[in-house]
């Protein structure tokens, strides 16, 4: 047990117990239940229903911290609803896009009243019956419409409430703290410095401009109405990234945890060591059980996905009634409010097709290999014994591109697997239902790259309307080379015979007698540098800009393009082995600007499970 849950636990085991008993609790203690359990369940579901509790109960059938004593934290926030919250989330999801995801994303749109706290399970009632009490003595005097005023700095952005109506919002968190802390014997902290909603947090400084551009577009006097909301989370994972699983998996192995698509998984960062590449040791959210998972099969989640709310205080202006709901209330605006709403509509369609009009790169590492599947003696399983190449397994290509010195040259520079064609064209398709405009296509002149760049061209439609420019310089890291030398790619000449849409008039900005070795990491880096900069040169039109390349190029080329510096060289080799087929990097030109940011790109990456080979004699006949 670690250090940190072991005082969790001796806090809360010499605490004196409460001795009510809820309406809820009693149907869940007829059914069998003991009540510690019961009240767990019904406080890890919110105390919505006994159908809730029941579920959470039998799913967390196998956790191992099932009867562990910690209580949950909570947390009181004040929220908005209405056409102020769309704005906001508007918001969120265009600053992810453009700057990536900041600490900002990870909560929703909120003012924090009361920091959190813990509370004892068969207690938490107490706060229910706070919230009201204070909600009611307030709601008279709660401001009729909250004024926010836009602040920034090179690390924050967001809307700083007026004094005079700060004042009013910390009374209430302050009388909240006072009646819980004496009621539910727990010890409440209000928040008293400059109350706050938060847009942006923790973003790289240089994003700060466009943060601010995006936050000027959000017009905070949109009718609004604030509602008081009551989150816990659990606290033994508070310092821990949350994943969401995008796919089922069944355990192969014992110490395999099984999720279903869309479970939460806890993942501490640091006890990652006993995971093997590819991937993690996490914890359920919806089973508390523990074990191995593959990474691919999971997405980073926001921390708030794992709170749970129990009750809130809708402050209506309006009616001065108290309403308590969980869904979404009607509001009503007047005519004004609605022509804003349509103007702001228009504003944001107007920006995004602003957006679609800059320039764009998308790095692409290219499709699987044969190699990658087969091993590096995969020509040697597709060779008779006369040296005539034939197809071993259905996964190797029907044939090799004719190549004018030997066919065992193929050897050094594999094609692609089958598998690798057909990821390559669906990227290709994915990128043409989001209507990407690729005007120029750089690869590498390993012969897996320029595949990868004609099946993607295929699957957009734009094969021999886009020529493929190969260039020398888009070469992996040398010293990766197992052969230490460099390998005798195709001629341009052999690539226009094998029907590969080249174009014959680029010369490369490197050429193939430049390449080194064994390079350093240094050098390699430079290169990289070097040869983005020539392509964004040559290429000043709008539209996108597609380079193929190798695993090892993805940052190299797309923090040198939005002047990040480069990963030091001691984590470089682990961070490429994360890098999938088809791994992809978008950076979008702020002209305004004179600069580059790294963007979501406009397709996912394709995620697939393995498919090993087939011996039905040994499998289906052995006993």
């Amino acid at each position: 047990m670690a250090v940190a849950e072991a005082q969790l636990y001796s806090k809360v085991s010499n605490k004196p117990r409460g001795r009510g008993t809820s309406a809820l609790l009693e149907p869940l203690l007829a059914k069998g239940f003991p009540a510690h359990l019961a009240q767990k369940a019904l406080v890890a579901t919110g105390q919505k229903t006994v159908e809730d509790a029941v579920k959470w109960l039998h799913s967390h059938c196998n956790d191992p911290s099932l009867d562990d004593p910690i209580p949950q934290e909570y947390a009181l926030y004040l929220c908005p609803r209405g056409r102020l919250h769309s704005r906001l989330q508007d918001f969120w999801r265009e600053s992810k896009r453009q700057c990536g995801k900041n600490r900002a994303h990870e909560v929703f749109p909120h003012v924090t009243l009361c920091d959190f706290f813990t509370c004892e399970d068969q207690k938490v009632e107490f706060l229910y019956d706070v919230l009201k009490k204070v909600g009611d003595s307030f709601c008279q005097i709660f401001p009729p419409s909250i004024f926010l005023t836009l602040h920034a700095s090179p690390s924050y952005l967001g809307f700083f409430i007026d004094d005079s109506q700060a004042n009013i919002l910390k009374d209430f968190a302050v009388a909240f703290s006072t009646e819980a802390s004496a009621l539910a014997d727990c010890h409440v902290k209000p928040s008293l410095k400059q109350f706050h909603l938060t847009l942006a947090h923790r973003f790289y400084p240089h994003h700060q401009k466009t943060l601010e551009q995006l936050a000027k577009c959000i017009n905070p006097g949109e009718p609004c109405q604030w509602v008081a909301a009551l989150y816990s989370r659990d606290m033994r994972f508070v310092h821990y990234q949350r994943l969401r699983a995008l796919f089922q998996y069944k355990p192969q192995n014992i110490d395999e945890l099984m999720i279903n698509a869309g479970d939460l998984i806890y993942v501490d960062p640091r006890q990652q060591s006993e995971a093997g590449e590819g991937w993690v040791v996490g914890t359920s959210h919806r089973t508390g059980c523990r074990g191995f998972l593959p990474e691919n099969y999971t997405e980073r989640a926001h921390e708030s996905d794992t709170w749970v709310k129990h009750r809130e205080y809708v402050f209506d202006t309006a009616s001065r009634s108290f309403t308590k709901t969980e869904k979404e209330p009607n509001v009503k605006p007047n005519g004004e409010a609605h022509n804003l709403s349509m103007s702001r509509s228009v504003t944001n369609v107007v920006s995004l097709q602003n957006a679609a009009l800059r320039r764009g790169v998308l790095v692409m590492s290219h499709g699987e290999r044969v190699d990658q599947v087969f091993g590096k003696s995969w020509l040697q399983q597709c060779l008779t014994a006369d040296g005539k190449y034939y197809r071993a397994d259905l996964n190797f290509p029907s044939s090799l591109p004719r190549q004018k010195d030997s066919m065992k040259q193929s050897e050094c520079d594999p094609p692609l697997s089958c598998c690798g064609i057909f990821q390559s064209k669906l990227i290709g398709e994915g990128l043409l239902e989001q209507e990407v405009t690729v005007s120029s296509v750089y690869s590498s002149p390993a012969l897996c790259c320029v595949q990868t760049a004609q099946h993607v061209l295929q699957g957009l439609k734009l094969n021999q309307k886009v020529r493929i420019r190969v260039e020398p310089g888009l070469f992996e890291w040398t010293k990766w080379e197992a052969s230490r030398a460099i390998p005798k790619f195709m001629t341009v000449a052999e690539l226009v015979e094998a029907s590969y849409d080249i174009d014959t008039s680029y010369r490369g900005n490197f050429p193939l007698s430049s390449l080194v070795p064994s390079e350093s990491y240094e050098d390699y880096v430079s290169r990289s540098s070097a040869v983005i900069k020539h392509i964004i040169s040559a290429c000043p039109c709008k539209g996108v800009i597609l380079i193929v390349g190798h695993g090892s190029s993805l940052a190299p080329l797309s923090r040198a393009l939005t002047g990040l510096p480069s990963r030091d060289s001691r984590d470089f080799a682990q961070m490429v082995q994360k890098i999938p087929a088809l791994g992809m990097c978008f950076c979008e030109e702020q002209k305004e600007e004179n600069k580059w940011q790294m963007v979501n790109p406009p397709v996912k990456t394709l995620t697939h499970g393995a498919n090993a080979a087939f011996n039905w004699r040994n499998t289906i006949m052995e006993d």
